[in-house]
């Protein structure tokens, strides 16, 4: 089997599963349109798809999906922002109740950004400008821990990246209004997919507490 007839045969089963056994739930969709509670912010990584690891259905979230799961800060200069963009349509199109930033262990993204700050070089055109902007992950978790190094510093800073773009999220006008009239709730989590475990972030302990 080729690997494009691999995907084909998936989508036979995804149309056989949604169009002959369930057809009403795209109907539905279609007839009313989509209603996400939760828009959530995940790695591209092939190995942390959010559908797949909460296994939920079609409509229930809305997917925004970036290298290093990076919510940047708002900036007003007339550019592309692809991830911003998506936001705004979540919170003024769509009136999710949830934004989860969902960061997870291994990540390639915070890794690359770990190696360019300690004098590694770039990779490609836009790999290192965009995880740039995690820079201050790996500072914090020094902060916090200057003997920090190799997976221990990695586990740290993709930690702190998740809070780093809580922060970001709000920096975005439209994000504070919502969350200041009890419309929206802001969430970090973190992911570690190869252990099967699923950290939350609890501002107010300042912890990230393990889901049972």
């Amino acid at each position: 089997m080729s690997d494009i007839e691999i995907l084909l045969n998936g989508f036979r089963k995804f149309r056989e599963l949604y169009y002959e056994k369930s057809p009403e739930i795209y109907q539905d969709l279609l007839r009313h349109g989509q209603n996400p509670r939760f828009a959530i912010v995940a790695c591209s990584d092939s190995r942390v798809d959010p559908a797949i690891v909460l296994q939920t259905k079609p409509g229930e979230i809305f997917a925004v999906r970036n290298v290093a799961a990076l919510v940047p800060p708002f900036e007003e200069d007339g550019l592309y922002h692809g991830t911003s963009a998506a936001l705004e349509f979540a919170v003024r199109g769509l009136h999710v109740e949830h934004i989860i930033i969902i960061g997870h262990a291994h990540c390639g993204g915070v890794e690359s950004m770990i190696q360019k700050q300690e004098g590694g070089e770039d990779i490609g055109m836009f790999i290192g400008a965009w995880t740039s902007l995690l820079r201050e992950a790996r500072e914090r978790a020094l902060a916090d821990d200057p003997e920090l190094q190799g997976d221990a510093l990695l586990s740290a800073s993709e930690r702190h990246a998740v809070r780093l773009s809580l922060e970001n999220l709000t920096s975005f006008p439209f994000v504070r209004e919502a969350v200041a009239a009890g419309e929206l709730s802001l969430q970090g989590w973190y992911l570690n997919i190869f252990d099967g475990a699923l950290e939350i972030w609890d501002p107010e302990a300042k912890v990230f507490s393990q889901v049972n």
